[in-house]
């Protein structure tokens, strides 16, 4: 779920892992939920929710290396000590408890290496990318898991109002319906990624792996999961759906309400978290992923990039774009410039005219070709999700060929 540049460096940090899921994640027990217990399709946004995020922790700083966290006495060293007072006033956790946990964190080497920045540029390349995951493994197991679950993913789509195709995708997308959930010790990965971040041109990289750390520790006070066995990515993601302990702490959902949630073995859990996310992220119940437009010759101009969409339709279409006819599976049609799939999510009609768009640009650098897609809400939604570009519009692609096989025959 983490992704620190939009950038086909690699595939996600997610996704980069290392063995497959044996991984042991506590069961959590969850904090009233944000949301309410049931919001039809159509429903307006769950109300009364912010993006809650818990303070910063300012001490503590980064430096390129491979020694440990310790000083020879076995103590602390002075860098973590004062972080560790910090979390310990910022999140109302003893002291004591805390320089215990970040005494057992150890450096993973491998962690900071799958992190380290490439020595050379890697050209962008969209079509490799999709066929990384829009390829018959995910395709074939993706239909077994939703016919698996098929009434848990219905009951999430009615609750949150997220179709079932795209919960499946990015599962799917993640970690293989479970199938490759990290075998990195996440304490381990979060101290080297916060303190021993491989590029120290990037502090904010680093911040965000400390804040991060602080989850996990408030999350092992709360008795919540144990900070000193749980295992996930090589950048402290864990479960079925990847959750970082922050996203953990603020999105995860009981799912099938037994008093706990656990993302790596309740698949519950995992699903009815997915959603949520999304739901929260700004997803629009019954709003498809791309609006199904023909961008004019220079829709390179029109692309902004970011996280949330900027244009009315009305704007759009003044600057050249037209609707285009719903088809079949128009992400079949492959990568050409001005073609916008809408695939995904929600249902045919015009309701996406209501909200605001953007321009997205997906580009093959080797290949010379780009393919421009307007999304939705709900494609910036995934991009909260993970920042890239690719990695959203791969998910909506892989929920488009979900879908066409468990014969919904359009967007669902």
């Amino acid at each position: 779920m983490f992704r620190p540049v939009r950038i086909l460096q690699v595939t996600s940090v997610f996704l980069l892992i290392a063995g497959c899921g044996t991984t042991q994640t506590s069961a959590i027990t969850p904090a009233p939920s944000k949301a309410p217990a049931t919001v039809a399709t159509h429903a307006a946004p769950p109300t009364g929710f912010t993006a809650q995020t818990s303070p910063a922790i300012k001490a503590g700083v980064s430096t390129v290396g491979s020694n440990g966290f310790l000083q020879a006495d076995g103590r602390l060293t002075a860098n973590l000590q004062s972080y560790a007072q910090e979390v310990s006033q910022v999140r109302g956790i003893p002291l004591p408890y805390v320089v215990a946990i970040l005494e057992n964190a150890q450096y993973n080497a491998t962690a900071a290496k799958l992190m380290a920045p490439s020595k050379t540029r890697i050209r962008r390349s969209w079509v490799t990318y999709r066929n990384r995951f829009v390829e018959p493994v995910r395709i074939n197991k993706g239909v077994a898991f939703w016919s698996q679950h098929q009434a848990i993913l219905d009951k999430a789509a009615r609750t949150y109002g997220v179709p079932p195709s795209v919960i499946v995708a990015i599962i799917g997308v993640e970690t293989v319906y479970g199938q490759q959930t990290g075998n990195f010790r996440v304490l381990d990965a979060l101290a080297t990624l916060g303190f021993r971040y491989p590029d120290d041109s990037r502090p904010e990289r680093s911040q965000l792996f400390r804040d991060q750390l602080a989850d996990l520790i408030q999350l092992d006070y709360q008795k919540k999961l144990d900070a000193r066995t749980v295992q996930g990515s090589f950048a402290g993601a864990m479960g079925l759906p990847q959750f970082m302990p922050g996203s953990l702490m603020r999105y995860a959902v009981d799912g099938d309400n037994d008093g706990r949630i656990d993302l790596l073995h309740n698949v519950d859990d995992a699903i009815f978290s997915v959603a949520n996310f999304l739901r929260l992220h700004g997803w629009e119940p019954g709003v498809p992923v791309f609006a199904p437009l023909t961008l004019p010759p220079n829709a390179q101009n029109l692309v902004k990039g970011g996280l949330y969409p900027t244009y009315a339709w009305a704007t759009l279409e003044d600057l050249g774009a037209k609707l285009q006819p719903i088809s079949g599976n128009l992400a079949s049609k492959g990568v050409s410039q001005g073609i916008t799939p809408a695939v995904a999510a929600g249902t045919a009609g015009a309701s996406w005219k209501n909200h605001k768009l953007g321009v997205v640009d997906l580009l093959d650098e080797p290949r010379n070709t780009a393919e421009y897609r307007t999304g939705t809400p709900n494609f910036f939604a995934i991009t909260h999700y993970n920042r890239s570009y690719f990695y959203a519009s791969s998910v909506a692609d892989l929920a488009q060929e979900l879908a066409d096989r468990k014969g919904y025959g359009g967007p669902n």
